[in-house]
């Protein structure tokens, strides 16, 4: 018998067809800090390669903290960040900007400032980016094809940008790096819409070195160079905060994302249960493609892969095109040509469940989920039964950040 958590503490108990013995992966090791605020004000104090900010800054300075959607514990982070300038490096709070990325990208509907002293949150500026306002967005640069680089004015008018980042597996969809804060996260509607290329979906591919070196590009223009960054645990949890150097960040991000999050099944399984923990935050269709995504590189061909979320957001317009459509391949020709906002899932759906069955345990309407070809389950006692009809099973906690490494791929290498 096992307790399967998934979303927010919901969990189910799980017990196995005879003889079966589940593969259990997707718990990082190590505990994340007892106090997330100290962790955050000793990232600061002694950032990697780099002054800290006490050095680096003066009282009458203009800082923006960059956030970037899914950050999880947010607020207890920008309360941090926010003090440590204020106390530690004496900037005035009327010089602090707070940008939040655009509805669209981002879920939350929590004030990442809530936390922050009255006295202090009243004087600081709270900017939600739109990517349609010609107004808000400044141009830096001129692409490679001559296209007009647009980033949120306050980034250009700002001495210093703190990008404040999450990190995730260098073959995540839709992941640039951390520079992908700033960019495209803060650009206008059109870039945003090119950086969700379906080519983007292969780690190793052209396209996707191509997007992530004009991300890191247009960081050095803007004169990013210092970085915020957190290796998430489990659940809305954070395991390590770094700060400092953008270089520095990133190479020490990487070995401890990997140390944590990269896991290996001895061999593929009938079923693969995945699920998305975490509060509303994590709860989102980008999250659900990127469990699918884990999932399926562990699931045999014509297997089953079943997601277990709070996942309570209706499909958006990509999901949509897969409604009805003659094929998947004709649904994704049209997402490939439109790029909505969930693009990325949308194909991550569709690759999963033409490599079977795909069923899904959320807080969404059965019929939506039907819409979808999606086969629903409908409580925890569903799942178990599900469970119990087969022979091999894994179990893939907080898939959304799993580096999954292929059971039939030597382990220097892994499939995308």
């Amino acid at each position: 018998m096992t307790n399967f958590r998934y979303g927010a503490g919901s969990s189910v108990q799980l017990d196995f067809a005879e003889g079966t013995e589940p593969v259990e992966l997707g718990t990082p090791p190590g505990r994340p800090p007892a106090e997330l605020s100290a962790a955050v004000a000793d990232a600061l104090g002694e950032p990697l390669e780099y002054p800290s900010l006490a050095h680096c800054t003066t009282p009458g300075d203009r800082v923006v903290l960059a956030l970037a959607p899914g950050v999880p514990q947010v607020a207890q982070i920008t309360v941090a960040v926010v003090q440590a300038l204020v106390d530690d490096a004496r900037v005035d709070p009327n010089g602090i900007t707070v940008l939040r990325p655009s509805p669209e990208s981002d879920t939350s509907t929590e004030d990442p400032c809530r936390l922050l002293p009255v006295s202090i949150r009243r004087r600081i500026m709270v900017v939600i980016h739109d990517p349609d306002d010609r107004d808000m967005l400044a141009y830096l640069t001129a692409g490679d094809t001559d296209e007009p680089i647009l980033l949120n004015r306050a980034l250009h008018e700002a001495d210093l940008v703190l990008p404040i980042g999450c990190l995730h597996g260098e073959s995540t969809a839709g992941y640039f790096g951390i520079h992908g804060v700033v960019f495209p996260t803060f650009s206008d509607r059109k870039t945003a819409a090119r950086f969700r290329s379906i080519g983007s979906l292969h780690s190793d591919g052209k396209r996707r070195k191509e997007l992530t070196a004009e991300v890191d590009q247009i960081a050095w223009l803007l004169g990013v160079h210092f970085a915020i960054q957190v290796v998430p645990a489990a659940g809305s949890s954070v395991l390590h905060v770094l700060a400092g150097c953008s270089d520095a960040v990133a190479r020490r991000g990487r070995e401890l994302y990997d140390a944590a999050w990269s896991c290996a099944a001895p061999q593929q399984a009938s079923l693969v249960v995945a699920a998305v923990e975490g509060d509303s935050e994590q709860q989102t269709w980008h999250n659900v493609g990127r469990a699918l995504n884990a999932a399926t590189e562990l699931v045999e061909d014509g297997g089953s892969v079943a997601v277990c979320c709070d996942l309570s957001t209706l499909p958006g317009a990509a999901m949509q095109r897969l409604i009805g459509s003659e094929s998947h391949r004709a649904a994704l020709r049209r997402i490939r040509k439109d790029r909505p906002e969930d693009a990325l899932p949308a194909v991550q759906l569709a690759r999963a469940m033409d490599r079977g069955k795909v069923y899904l345990l959320s807080r969404l309407e059965e019929s939506v989920v039907e819409d979808l070809d999606v086969i629903p389950i409908g409580n925890g006692a569903e799942l178990a039964r599900l469970v119990r009809r087969h022979t091999s099973c894994i179990l893939l906690s907080n898939a959304q950040y799993a580096v999954v490494k292929s059971p039939h791929i030597a382990c220097g290498g892994m499939e995308t």
